[in-house]
């Protein structure tokens, strides 16, 4: 059997079994590859907790290997081989991943293949779970169950990232983005060894599930994983959801929280009525960047260089539910003319206010970023995660080239369907 690829770095979808489905990522520029394993499920108040726990707790032992330090010997064997596993939430998806790096074959002196050893083990982790009469090992359970509280308790230690994330979430409060992704203290704290058992049994054999491999495959490689995979028993895959985007804001919510800090942490939440699936949503990137995306930007010029109002100001976009968040740390009796100052920078965009520097700025800006992804096997891979989930089939090449094409007008033209939503603020006590 022969095989090809498009060309490097583009996303190739090799194997659908089981509702499993296998691509590879073909790249020569790594003396590594990777294996990525990602289940996705709805974000949903019952199972969010859950969903947050198992992968952790599979990460501690399998068949043959039941403890850490047994893992950590294999690892040692294959070259140093990084393995983990993480949660993270797009749009009103939570995923959980499986991670695991090795040296390519093309670099060892043996005749044993890493990447059948690097498969083996991640399917291992996954499906053979260490158990205690039938069920989770209980201590396992509870040495995870207190790290991932730990996790919970310590999201306000980064003051930025839990302000845009209280953002998002304050926003999307009756909505299922609005579900913090690592879950609840309480929730985790009720989870039992039979409960989480049960849960995670029920996920591995109905969510979809998607294998990413970056390096070269060969028929041999790709032969090992359709066995592997036909061999795994699996029900009807679960049908996911779509998030919900909404184009319209009743009225502006304003939410303010007190912790003990000297800086101010104003977050300004946007509707932009504009999904990844739309043709503007690439004069949205350009938007976003223009307003606030670099040293060249509107809010950093005009907010943070001439006003001197903030100490930071920047514009992220969340392109599966279609917000933008602006994010500001500022001198906490400065709000309200901070806010002001914001907002003004909005409305000079909507008013045709846009030199040819911030476009043009914005522009090479955008496309250095999409280039450095291919610096690092698991940006590549999140990037065409990415575009799997929204919907999309956009190469890297096709995003520059988009954003390129970008004109004022069109930034114009978008910046009208931009709403106000939320207005946040982290001030001290």
């Amino acid at each position: 059997m022969t095989n090809t690829y498009d060309s490097e770095d583009k996303l190739n979808k090799i194997i659908e079994i089981n509702g499993i489905r296998v691509f590879n990522i073909k790249t020569n520029k790594f003396k590594t590859n990777t294996i990525n394993v990602f289940f996705q499920d709805d974000l949903n108040v019952n199972s969010v907790s859950l969903n947050a726990l198992f992968p952790s707790v599979l990460r501690r032992g399998c068949k043959g290997l039941p403890t850490i330090k047994e893992i950590n010997l294999y690892l040692e064997d294959l070259y140093g081989a990084i393995f983990d596993c993480g949660i993270a939430k797009k749009g009103e998806r939570q995923i959980m991943q499986f991670y695991f790096e090795y040296l390519s074959d093309k670099y060892t002196f043996n005749s044993s293949s890493n990447f059948e050893k690097a498969f083996e083990f991640l399917i291992n982790i996954i499906f053979n779970p260490v158990l205690q009469d039938g069920t989770f090992n209980e201590q396992y359970v509870e040495l995870e169950k207190s790290n991932l509280k730990m996790l919970v308790e310590g999201r306000t230690n980064d003051k930025v990232q839990y302000a845009q994330e209280r953002c998002h979430e304050l926003m999307c409060k009756d909505e299922p983005f609005g579900l913090y992704e690592y879950g609840s203290i309480d929730q985790i704290e009720r989870i039992t060894s039979d409960e989480l058992y049960k849960h995670y049994k029920e996920k591995v054999s109905t969510l979809p599930i998607d294998i990413f491999v970056t390096g070269e495959l060969n028929d041999k490689d790709i032969d090992l994983m359709k066995g592997r995979l036909k061999s795994i028993k699996r029900t009807a895959q679960k049908a996911l959801s779509t998030s919900i985007v909404k184009k319209f804001v009743d009225k502006v919510s304003y939410f303010e929280d007190k912790m003990d800090v000297n800086q101010g942490k104003l977050s300004l939440g946007f509707r932009t009525n504009i999904t990844a699936k739309e043709d503007d949503y690439y004069s949205l990137l350009v938007y976003n960047g223009i307003l606030g995306g670099g040293m060249h930007s509107k809010l950093f010029q005009n907010v943070r260089e001439k006003a001197g109002l903030a100490y930071f100001v920047f514009a992220s976009l969340e392109k599966f539910k279609g917000l933008m968040v602006i994010e500001s740390g500022i001198d906490i009796k400065e709000k309200d003319h901070a806010k002001e100052l914001i907002l003004k920078q909005l409305e000079d965009i909507q008013a045709g206010k846009i030199s040819d520097y911030e476009l043009n700025a914005t522009i090479k800006a955008i496309e250095t970023g999409i280039l450095s992804l291919k610096d690092s096997q698991l940006q590549i891979v999140d990037f065409y995660l990415s575009q799997l989930i929204a919907g999309t089939h956009d190469t890297m090449e096709n995003v520059i080239e988009k954003t390129k094409n970008v004109s004022k007008q069109d930034v114009v033209n978008v910046s009208k369907k931009i709403l106000l939503d939320t207005v946040y603020f982290l001030t001290a006590k």
